[in-house]
């Protein structure tokens, strides 16, 4: 199959060469010209993903309508506040989304000043059919691990579960197992908000406090992360799923993350702006945790962590 990857942080080219080891046709959109570059140059992501070599066979390009034409799938792979800009400009490329049928998304978090779900961003912005029913691709799924074929499951959520099946199928390998849900709001939910939970569980490390602390700060954050799902539509049992908890654990507590990161520095001392500045990465939380409070207060809805 042939397949655009829409974002060349270090998860798009994790999951492009994940692609093309699985015997599928990947072409990798990166916004960066000079980034773009290197990468064709030196087949590394030396700002996203260093020390890992990107397959001769990822096809690298800075323009969108090339790197779209005449793919079958599109995955989405950029950071959460550039996705419906990004999805715009595809919408005014008729002629390159002419053969493209399924859209997959790997962005997590809610849009700021909208609170939308990045399915309902991309079911705003590409025409339809093909902006209906996406399949939002999520879980415990650090790039650094996938990228070396450390062993990950994740979770393929979509409304169709004929989609979801064929990504699961797409995307699966030895290392790599993708499991269906057709919970999507219920996942988007639990993997947005658990970026805002490891931001509090790394001020909680900076801060010096330990593994007592960690143990029942996400277990809280589990619980009000869940509060607001189903208050929005979202099944019980999601949250305790790989894109609930798994994705929580993983994220909470792992050096890879960088929300993780981010509230390990403000705990230490930095200022929200300084934390920003010395990460190239896009710490998701942040956003996010604006606008689920924003959300949760025209439900009713208490999100104390978030808050703080």
């Amino acid at each position: 199959m042939k397949i655009a990857v829409i974002g060349g942080g270090g998860w798009g080219t994790a999951l492009a060469a994940l692609l093309v080891k699985n015997g599928h046709e990947a072409r990798l959109w990166v916004y960066e010209p000079d980034l773009a570059e290197r990468m064709r140059r030196d087949r590394v992501n030396d700002r996203f993903l260093p020390g890992v070599t990107i397959p001769a066979a990822v096809a690298i390009t800075t323009d969108l309508a090339e790197a779209v034409a005449d793919s079958a799938m599109l995955l989405f792979a950029t950071p959460s506040q550039a996705l419906r800009a990004t999805a715009s400009r595809l919408a005014h490329e008729d002629h390159a989304l002419a053969t493209a049928r399924l859209v997959v998304i790997a962005t997590k978090g809610l849009e700021q000043k909208t609170y939308h779900r990045m399915s309902e961003v991309v079911g705003e912005t590409l025409p339809l059919p093909l902006g209906s029913n996406p399949v939002v691709l999520a879980g415990p799924s650090h790039a650094e691990e996938v990228a070396r074929g450390i062993p990950t499951a994740v979770v393929a959520a979509s409304r169709d579960r004929t989609r979801a099946a064929e990504v699961q199928e797409t995307f699966s390998n030895e290392t790599f197992r993708v499991y269906t849900n057709d919970d999507l709001l219920g996942v988007e939910i639990a993997v947005a908000l658990k970026n805002v939970v490891a931001i509090a569980a790394g001020i909680s490390d900076g801060l010096g406090f330990g593994d007592s602390t960690k143990g029942a700060l996400l277990t809280r954050g589990l619980a009000e992360i869940a509060r607001l799902g189903e208050a929005l539509g979202g099944r019980p049992e999601t949250f305790s799923g790989l894109a609930g908890m798994g994705d929580l654990i993983a994220t909470a507590t792992s050096r890879h993350s960088r929300n993780r990161r981010l509230g390990e520095a403000v705990g230490r001392g930095a200022t929200l702006d300084e934390a920003l500045a010395a990460s190239p990465m896009v710490a998701e939380g942040v956003g996010t945790a604006q606008a689920a409070v924003e959300l949760a207060a025209r439900l009713g809805i208490e999100l104390p962590i978030a808050e703080q």
